[in-house]
């Protein structure tokens, strides 16, 4: 077995393999790597020694069983005995399910997750997008602080696991998309600075040093996250990967890492014959982000759209703190521009950043399904003090209205898990850092935050406490208890009719129609012959959507509009309509 390891520093090199020790020679033809051969099965441990240091697990580490600080474990990729066949779904046409591992059941585990997959086909999802499961210290937390980035969360399953959870998902007629992090790495058990220069100065960003993206030797770093990225897709047989915060990749080279990564992905579907894709954050609100790279873009497949979450969650809620004060202004116009124009900043100006910010999209050109539109995420969630989920708040009418609004816009939507059943329980920010210090100061650090807008500090849950993790599991006597049985309902109903009617799922931006009113709360919309309507105020309310149609779905009861054109909308309301 052929052991590697880059390490450009380094003077000497040696691999030490279930307890002996094989020195490594430099690499006849890449500078920087060293080599040896070893006789290795499936489960040995091994580390790296450089220059008579400590050993230290492989930054391309496939399985770090004691955790990120222990030593790595020989994966062998090909005695996975993979049961079912998958051709892959398009993005087009999907429908997402965002979700947690470690708190989508009470025992925080892959396999206990696949037991929950008939729910999701039940509900009518196309693909789950998994929130990030490379190894962090600690058995919990969210997964952004992950440090072996080819490598599957122990307290997991590991990755036999992984590929279970995706060949289970599969049989199921279910996607998967994972959730990767290249802007940073967890403070705590991160080696690669060991090995050579993963991290450059030359740029700063929330978390420190920048990843290396565009300084002296920036194409082995490059190399190493393209290569962890084409595994995930081909060793686990996922179906996309969502790109962390790519807004944070400090990158002034002219073929930048993104198109280098898109151009890799695009290769690898035609390899393996069936649809990948990736899914970007970005805060940028530039259209170049998702733009085919023949047409001068990045070529990513699309990204999260933000600013419809903003001006909906506005809406809905009529917060106006922070990012949401530009949206709150005129919600339901915000909610107009961002379902026909996709961005609300699109080149105007931002109260929040204190300057113009966007760039407009080409609504002609651009198809729909190049942006996600969301009610919920986990961000969304979990960064609010207490992690207070909409339906905290906002009555079973309004969380109907919120899925009516997202189930039926131009863009294909995702869901964070139990938000279809309006899940009481919170999804709070947690974490098990086994350092004593890093663990203190994230505690004072999210209470700071918080008591600096208003918050007691008592209020604001500790991220070390394991109540913490456990308030934030999912509840799953609810879906069949109202009122949450109801929304369910609901929510499975128009995922049916999206999946029913081409119109929904119409890529074209441009023949999206819009009329609202934002003193009396009510929007309504077109969408081919289909007609979305809302009303968000406390009183039932006349909207003239033209005549004739019958009811497709209705949150409460409906009578279609007579020759007239007129509807009465109950309070708190949504509803299709067809011809």
């Amino acid at each position: 077995m052929l052991f590697e390891v880059w390490a450009p520093h380094a003077d000497r090199a040696a691999l030490l393999l279930e307890g002996a020790t094989h020195p490594m020679r430099r690499h006849p033809v890449r500078a920087g790597w060293w080599l040896t051969e070893a006789e290795g099965h499936s489960g040995d441990r091994y580390g790296y020694v450089l220059d008579d240091g400590p050993v230290l697990p492989d930054p391309r580490s496939r399985r770090q069983p004691d955790g990120p600080d222990g030593l790595s474990a020989v994966v062998v990729q090909e005695t996975f005995a993979w049961q079912h066949p998958w051709e892959g779904r398009p993005l087009q046409r999907a429908v997402l399910y965002e979700l947690h591992i470690g708190t989508f059941t009470p025992e925080g585990t892959l396999d206990a997750a696949v037991q929950q997959l008939p729910h999701l086909v039940e509900l009518g999802i196309s693909h789950i997008e998994l929130m990030p499961v490379c190894p962090f210290p600690g058995r919990h937390g969210w997964g952004y602080e992950g440090v072996s980035l080819w490598a599957v969360h122990e307290p997991y399953g590991g990755p036999d696991a992984l590929k279970r959870f995706v060949d289970a998902a599969h049989a199921h007629g279910l996607g998967v998309v994972l959730d990767v992090v290249h802007n940073h790495l967890g403070p705590s058990g991160n080696h690669l600075p060991a090995f050579g220069p993963y991290f450059t100065d030359t740029h700063h960003t929330p978390w420190g040093s920048a990843v290396n993206l565009d300084a002296a030797g920036s194409d082995e770093v490059r190399a190493f996250l393209l290569e962890s990225a084409l595994a995930w897709l081909r060793d686990y047989r996922l179906d996309g990967l969502r790109l962390d915060a790519v807004h944070a990749l400090a990158d002034t080279r002219a073929h930048s890492f993104l198109e280098e990564l898109s151009t890799a992905v695009d290769a690898l579907a035609v390899e393996v014959d069936r649809p990948l894709f990736l899914v970007a954050e970005s805060d940028t609100c530039d259209p170049r982000t998702t733009t085919p790279r023949a047409q001068g873009g990045l070529g990513l497949h699309a990204q999260w759209n933000d600013d419809f979450h903003h001006a909906l969650h506005t809406a809905l809620t009529g917060e106006s703190q922070g990012y949401y004060a530009d949206f709150a202004r005129a919600p339901l116009s915000a909610l107009a521009k961002t379902l026909t124009r996709v961005f609300f900043h699109d080149g105007t100006y931002s109260s929040f950043r204190g300057r113009t910010h966007g760039r407009p999209v080409d609504r002609v050109r651009t198809p729909a399904h190049r942006f996600l539109g969301y009610a919920q995420t986990h961000d969304q969630i979990g960064n609010r003090a207490q992690g207070d989920r909409l339906s905290a708040t906002l009555s079973p009418g309004l969380l109907a209205c919120a899925a009516t609004l997202t189930l039926t816009s131009p863009f294909p939507p995702m869901l964070f898990m139990g938000e279809e059943w309006g899940a009481s329980t919170p999804w709070q920010f947690f974490t098990d850092h086994t350092d004593p210090e890093l663990a203190r100061a994230v505690r004072e650090g999210r209470r700071r935050e918080f008591t600096s807008h208003g918050w007691s500090a008592e209020d604001i849950p500790d991220p070390q406490d394991l109540a913490t993790r456990e308030r934030s599991c999912l509840d799953w006597t609810e879906p069949t208890a109202d009122p949450h049985a109801r929304l369910l309902a609901w929510y499975r109903e128009l995922i049916a009719l999206r999946r029913d009617r081409p119109d929904l799922t119409d890529p074209d931006l441009a023949a999206v129609k819009v009329a609202y009113d934002e003193e009396a709360r009510w929007l309504t919309y077109r969408r081919g012959d289909l007609r979305i309507v809302v009303n968000l105020s406390k009183e039932a309310v006349r909207i003239k959507i033209g005549g004739g149609g019958r009811v497709l779905a209705a949150w409460e009861p409906l009578e279609a509009p007579g020759a007239d054109g007129l509807v009465l909308m109950p309070p708190e309301s949504g509803a299709v309509l067809g011809p």
